[in-house]
Order: C-alpha cells, then structure tokens, then sequence
C-alpha cells in the first residue's frame, strides 16, 4: 500500500509474482499467525503448572503482561511505520518471537519469563499492525475505522478461541511444548517467505526516532505490570496481609504519580495530560471497566461449573470455543452491519451490548443447576461473546473523537491498557474475592445441621458429605454472584438510558498516511530545533 493515497490499491512492497489479488490474502494469514502467536499461553495454564514449579498465578502474570507490552505499542504505531522498511519489520519481529517461544519452553523463571513476555507482546503487535495497515484500504477504501475496529476484534477474538482448541489438541496428544515448537516452525516459514516475496522497500519517507520518551514508556509499563501483579497474586498472598501485595501497591502509587508528574513538564510526554483529561478517555475506560467486571463469570464460574459441577474434563469444556467462535463472527456481522454501514448510535450499540451481557447473566442465574446438559451453555456461551464484540469495538471507536494522531495514539494506548490486560483481571479479582467470600459463608450455613443427630445425613461417610456440601456451596454461591452482576447490568443500562445521545460514527475516518507523515515531519523538526537551541545557547551580545 502506497502512502500516496490516489492510486488504486496495491501492495507494493510484495513482489508483482505474487498476484494482486492473492496478495491482501497472504497479508491476512501473515496477521492470523501473529495473532496465534505468544509467549506462554494461557490456554495451557494447567499443563504448564503440572510439568514445571510455577504458580498458576506465574502463568498468568507472564500471559497478560504481554498484553501490556502490546497496549505499549500504539503510541509508537505511525513513528515506527515511518521509520522501519516492512521487511526490516517483519523480519524483525520474526526473530524476536521465535526467540521468545524457545526461552518460555526451557524457562521456569518467573521474571524471565515475565519480560521475554512484555517484549514479545511488543514486537507482535508489531508485525500485527503492519499487517493491518497494509490493506486497511483494501478492507475500508474510506479509511473508516468503525469497519477497520469491527475487523480486529473479529481477528483477535477468533484467533485466542482458536489457538485455545489447538492448545487442548495438542496438549491432549502429546504436551503443551510442542505447540511452541508448531508456532516455531510456522514462524520459520514465514521468514523464509518474507525473505523471498518482499522488496527492501519504504512505503513513508523515512523519519527517524527523534523526540520519542522511551523512559515514559517504560515507566507506564512498570505501572501496569505492578497492578497487573496485585490483581492477579492478590487471592494467592491474602491481599494487604502480605507484604509482596503492600510492597507492589506501594511500587505501582509511587510510579504513576513521578509518571504524571513527569508528563506534566516535559515536551514530549509518551502520553500527555491533555489526553487523559479529554472526556472520552475516562468515559470509555468506565465502559471498559464495567463490562470486564460483568464478564468476569465467565473466568471464574463457568469452569467450575462445568469441571467440578457437571463434570466435564478439559477436552469437553474448550469445545465451546467452537460455540464462542460463532458468536464472536456473528456479533461482528451485526456490528459492521449496525455500527459500521448503518451509522447507529454509540448509545444503541452500548445498550445492545449490555443488554445481552444482562442475558447472559439472568440466565445462569434463573438456570444454574446440577444436571444441566452441555447444550444449555450454548445459548449464554454466545450471548456473551456476541456481546463482548459489540462492546469492544464500540468504545475503541469512540478513541476515534480524539485529534489525530497523537492524541489518538495516546488514548488508544490508555484504552488497551485497561481492555487488554488490566480490565479483565481488575474485574477477576472483584468478583473472585466476592465469590470466595460467598463460598465461605454458604459453606458454614450448610455445615450448621451436619451432625449425627440429623437422621438423613447418619450414614454418609465423611467424603461423601464434604463433597455434598461443596457442590451445594458452589451452586448457591455462583447464583449470588450472578445475581448480584445482574443487578450492575442493570444499573449499567438504566445509567445508558437516563440521557439521550445522538452521536453516530460518522467522523472516524483516519487520515491518510500522507497527512499523519506530515504531522510527524513537523514535530520531529520542532525537536530538532528545540535540541540544537538546548546545545547551542545564544550568546549574551547576539541577544
């Protein structure tokens, strides 16, 4: 794709053996193995826990803290597009993810593998976005990013419910390593092909990496990854009773204020105050919040469920991601047919999306039982994800009000922040500790007449009626906390309807690679020249 946007599409960084029609496919599938690709998967968390000496929690600081190094990512979108070639990108990045699947194979250490993953989340969406960006005309002439978004939540979500069956094949067959070692050889192969296809060419004049705060970035990285840690290691060291979860708190306060108070007086910020005090910036993270909050059963509840409840192995329970992929391509039909074509409101599309996530909620509450068969979590499996895409895809969209292209970039980063790796344990921890504490009550409610004078109960065995009091426990817990998520989705959509909002999305086109290089041109002259005056100060007699 041409920075100069006049022509007709082409990708001409790929070379003319390849067909023109054929070559927007190659891109795709380039993109759909970025997407599969990770450094540890969370798919496989229970594998992984019973063949090393890692947590579960360990597992999972390392999965989402590479989505923090991909949230890292989108303030440095367009400099890097500008000054990296596509092969140099794409072989780049190649080489760091290969790298990264070996080290998380033959490491068991927590840090390591902690920022092997950061860096691999970084240098994934990477290659993703230089993918995308390649045939963002091809997918949108317009350059609207209401159909660009719909395409990206669709890819995402489709490729985690995916690489999910691939794991429990995998892991079925033979063990979770030889999914890195099938990534490893898929990602060998797409160099070979990088190598052979693409020219050594660039698509923006180049511009070189002048005035970027990488110090910021790594400052907003450490804030993340230390709220992601309380988050996620809070149930495991009880909370402020331990020292690790007050130390981390402690870390985390301490690092985004000197990171506030440090964007309020440099030049180039890597995310301005400006940005996070535009209204749009707080009001869709809010969305974001509630809506992981709402979705949090579905980490919780919904494996317990069906392992310990309904007794389902691993293999049973991950084929509902079949019944999850459907969704998620069916709520992206809706949403590019609604949101995108149709030009609906942000309120309707909200409303929608948190009305099914009210669905999904009411009915385990009202259906939740012992016996249920494995074709009644179709309906709930699908409502949520369905609603999961309308949600996603409308908020990120909204990021789109802000001015091109820092703000944007800045308040894309802020959102992925949270929608990608903080929101959803921000909303597990919550409804984890609401749910544990329910447990513990019902669990002494039903314990109260469990004697031998009670006549029903005289000759069970100790086993027996430990095993009957949990099932029941968990039950009557997972109906409390439904019911309690419901009354919030409620809440929710009355707050969405108390006051009516007729903005659609009509002004979310993005501008051309031709404008957003002149807006770069020109702050990385301003810096030039702020740095020359900085080392070479005017003499007393010249002023």
């Amino acid at each position: 794709m041409s920075w100069k946007e006049n022509k007709p599409f082409s990708i001409p960084q790929i070379k003319d053996f390849i067909p023109e029609r054929l070559k927007p496919w190659v891109v795709i599938l380039f993109m759909f193995v970025f997407q599969c690709t990770g450094g540890v998967y969370m798919a496989a968390v229970s594998e992984i826990v019973g063949s090393t000496q890692l947590l579960q929690e360990d597992v999972m600081m390392a999965g989402f803290s590479s989505l923090v190094g991909m949230s890292l990512y989108f303030v440095l979108m367009f400099r890097l597009k500008s000054a990296v070639r596509p092969k140099s990108t794409l072989s780049t990045c190649l080489l760091v993810l290969i790298v990264a699947n070996i080290i998380c194979i033959h490491t068991s250490n927590v840090m390591v593998l902690v920022g092997v993953c950061t860096i691999t989340g970084f240098f994934r969406l990477w290659a993703i976005f230089e993918c995308n960006s390649t045939i963002q005309l091809w997918l949108s002439p317009k350059r609207d990013m209401s159909v660009f978004f719909t395409y990206i939540f669709l890819t995402v979500n489709a490729a985690m419910q995916i690489t999910g069956i691939g794991i429990s094949i995998f892991s079925w067959w033979a063990s979770w390593e030889y999914m890195h070692w099938f990534v490893i050889g898929l990602l060998i192969s797409m160099w070979i092909i990088v190598l052979i296809i693409y020219k050594g060419i660039a698509i923006m004049p180049r511009i070189p990496l002048l005035g970027v705060d990488w110090l910021g970035m790594l400052m907003w990285g450490a804030t993340c990854l230390s709220l992601l840690f309380v988050c996620i290691y809070g149930e495991h060291y009880d909370w402020w009773q331990s020292e690790h979860i007050r130390f981390a708190t402690l870390f985390g306060i301490s690092m985004l204020a000197l990171t506030l108070l440090r964007a309020s007086f440099i030049r180039h910020p890597y995310i301005m105050i400006k940005t996070m005090r535009m209204p749009i910036v707080p009001l869709s993270i809010l969305g974001v919040l509630l809506a992981n909050i709402l979705l949090a059963p579905s980490h919780i509840c919904e494996h317990l469920l069906m392992e310990n409840i309904l007794g389902y192995d691993h293999l049973h329970a991950t084929s509902l991601n079949w019944v999850s992929l459907v969704g998620i391509v069916m709520g992206a039909l809706f949403t590019w047919q609604s949101f995108a074509v149709r030009k609906w409101t942000y309120q309707r599309m909200l409303v929608i999306g948190f009305s099914l996530l009210g669905i999904y909620l009411g009915y385990f509450y009202f259906v939740i039982d012992y016996s249920l068969p494995k074709e009644a979590l179709y309906f709930p499996v699908f409502t949520r994800c369905v609603a999961q895409i309308i949600i996603s895809t409308t908020l990120l969209t909204s990021i789109t009000r802000l001015p091109f292209p820092f703000h944007f970039t800045q308040g894309v980063t802020l959102h992925n922040m949270f929608s990608s790796a903080l929101a959803a344990n921000i909303g597990t921890a919550l409804v984890g500790r609401l749910f544990k504490v329910s447990m513990t009550r019902n669990t002494m409610w039903l314990s109260e007449g469990m004697d031998h004078v009670n006549q029903d109960i005289r000759n069970l065995s100790i086993g027996n009626l430990y095993g009957m009091i949990q099932v029941q426990a968990l039950v009557e817990s997972m109906k409390e906390v439904y019911g309690w998520l419901l009354f919030v989705a409620i809440l929710c959509l009355m707050g969405l309807m108390m006051r009516y909002s007729s903005i659609r999305p009509r002004r979310v086109i993005e501008p051309t690679y031709r404008v957003i290089y002149k807006f770069i041109r020109t702050d990385v002259r301003r810096h030039l020249r702020i740095r020359q005056r900085s080392q070479h100060p005017p003499l007393a007699s010249e002023s």
